[in-house]
């Protein structure tokens, strides 16, 4: 191989001093022909094949090697043939009596071939692209999976990252809401991939037919919605970056966590922090560049969308409303009739006629009977004999007064005491827990043993007054004897100091 000072030197005799290729070859003692290519190359070439070397043996195998990469396309991706896999089944398929490495070279120049390749692609300001990761954290104590929303913004590379108990309506639709709030604006579009949650059907001209949820967003916040090809994550690659990102470096060691809240929160400073980071081959920081693309944001609008799904259902005769899979408690009086379900991420809200009936804390668990023993008691109280078995009331978290004033109760006037108790937990229709709690307190130490005097201390309570007890309808309670003062009871009062 000639160097390429041999190169430069022959052409400079040839092109610049004006002699002969004849005269070249016999003063630098080389043929003809490594002069003439000398003349056409200004750099050795290099070893080049006039046509491709022959394969007689694996040749006439090639479809074979062809048919089994086609079929590692749709195979499980750690059941994939490799090249020496494909060389010991044409060994002991075929009778391949070639090498291994020729068989290797045409694997990898035909898969090399199937790799799709891709147009850079250019990000104006003020459009987005929306995800969901999984990753795992500790929440409450609990080492559980976990869903986390992602929104980037591809011009500056700002981000927004939610984490969910679960991937589902509402926290896609909760996840959007929080990440137009902590942008202060609303993209100009938002590209995904194909999730169920906002596309219902893809039809065969390509378009798609959304969801009812994923439709009321989009008309809430009036921004245009844009989708990947089906199966083709890099469409979005910006978001599927931030995924990993995320997992590897705001979720990396595994995060942990009081609350789902306080998770939020650190996540949401974490993406405020990254705000001083630099992303890609940019120069300035994703603070300076969030800049344009909040210039481009549409306002928000003045009331933000409810991040719920809403699902109409029926009421059961054990009053129970059946909301993914759990059943939540309404109050008796709404048996069989037709609600509004609400569920957000963290709670499950109930309608009837437009007007809530009742609020729960969500419950992600399958089978779970979640209620609220207040809405029993109206019946419990026409049918007193089930206050000790209703499955509402077993482990209700009363304080201890209330079991003492029972006993009062009932001590006094045997069955018709019960009642007067239940209709007693009955003001926690009216008034919170420790109210009541505290009115049946000062009900025992006043010697008032009854629900009229509890309710009376109650109302005076939520009106900020002292209460007026007429205890004339307490004939078993002793009377108070008033008399008026005299002179004497003076002395004996003066005497009684003297001593």
């Amino acid at each position: 191989m000639y160097v390429v000072e041999s190169y430069a030197a022959v052409r400079r005799f040839v092109f610049v001093e004006g002699r002969s290729r004849r005269e070249a070859a016999r003063v630098f003692g080389l043929s003809r022909e490594t002069v003439s290519k000398m003349c056409r190359f200004s750099a050795p070439p290099g070893y080049v094949r006039a046509r491709p070397a022959a394969r007689p043996k694996l040749d006439p195998l090639t479809p074979v090697i062809d048919a089994i990469l086609e079929a590692n396309r749709t195979a499980p991706v750690k059941q994939r043939h490799s090249a020496k896999r494909i060389f010991e089944r044409l060994q002991g398929e075929h009778g391949y009596g070639g090498g291994y490495t020729v068989v290797k070279d045409y694997v990898r120049r035909q898969k090399a071939r199937g790799r799709e390749t891709f147009v850079p692609l250019a990000h104006p300001p003020g459009h987005a692209q929306v995800d969901f990761g999984e990753a795992v954290a500790v929440i409450a104590g609990v080492r559980q999976k976990i869903h986390f929303f992602c929104m980037d913004l591809p011009q500056s590379d700002a981000c927004f990252v939610k984490a969910y108990p679960r991937e589902t309506t509402e926290a896609f639709l909760d996840g959007h809401v929080s990440a137009f709030a902590f942008f202060g604006g609303v993209p100009l579009s938002i590209l995904y991939d194909n999730l169920k949650i906002a596309v219902a059907k893809i039809c065969g001209d390509g378009k798609r037919e959304r969801t009812r949820a994923f439709t009321e967003l989009v008309s809430h916040y009036l921004f245009r919605d844009r989708f990947g090809r089906p199966g083709k994550g890099n469409d979005k690659g910006k978001v599927e970056g931030l995924v990993k990102f995320s997992r590897s470096n705001f979720m990396t060691p595994i995060p942990v966590a009081p609350s789902y809240e306080a998770l939020g929160a650190m996540l949401a400073d974490r993406c405020r922090k990254r705000l001083s980071d630099r992303a890609g081959r940019h120069a300035e920081p994703i603070g300076q560049r969030l800049a344009a693309d909040l210039a481009a944001l549409r306002d928000l609008p003045a009331v933000a969308l409810e991040p719920c799904e809403k699902r109409i259902a029926r009421v059961s005769s054990t009053a129970l409303v059946r909301y993914r899979g759990n059943d939540y408690s309404v109050p008796t009086a709404y048996g069989f009739q037709a609600v509004l379900v609400k569920g957000f991420v963290d709670q499950v809200v109930i309608l009837c006629d437009g007007a809530q009936v009742a609020r729960h804390v969500r419950s992600y668990g399958q089978g779970v009977f979640v209620y609220d023993p207040v809405h029993y008691l109206a019946l419990i109280e026409t049918k007193p004999g089930a206050l000790d078995q209703a499955a509402a009331l077993q482990g209700w978290d009363l304080p201890p007064v209330f079991q003492h004033l029972r006993h009062l109760l009932e001590a006094r006037m045997g069955n018709r005491g019960k009642r007067e108790f239940i209709q007693i937990l009955r003001l926690m229709e009216i008034a919170p827990k420790d109210v009541v709690a505290a009115a049946a307190t000062d009900a025992i130490h006043l010697g008032a043993i009854a629900f009229d005097a509890v309710k009376q201390i109650v109302l005076a309570r939520i009106e900020r007054r002292p209460p007026k007890l007429n205890l004339a309808a307490y004939p078993y309670l002793p009377m108070t004897d008033v008399r008026t003062t005299r002179a004497a009871d003076y002395a004996m009062l003066a005497r009684e100091q003297a001593a």
